[in-house]
């Protein structure tokens, strides 16, 4: 986490990876991503769900065959 990051409420954090509260609030639960305590609020520095979506992130797999009907031997 980088000391200017935002941090950002459940609520944000869900809003920006474009799902529920439910599953940022599991993620914080099975401890799957890092978190900060302030009281009882829980935030999420910016940079950790760039880390998170980066980690996750699949590179499509590029072949110089094409793929179904016609193959050329």
């Amino acid at each position: 986490m980088k000391t200017n990051d935002r941090l950002l409420t459940v609520e944000e954090a869900a809003e920006r990876l474009g799902t529920g509260v439910r599953f940022i609030r599991r993620l914080i639960t099975e401890r799957r991503i890092r978190y900060v305590k302030l009281g009882k609020h829980v935030r999420i520095a910016d940079s950790v769900l760039t880390a998170y979506v980066e980690e996750r992130t699949v590179e499509p797999v590029r072949s110089n065959r094409r793929t179904g009907f016609g193959l050329v031997a």
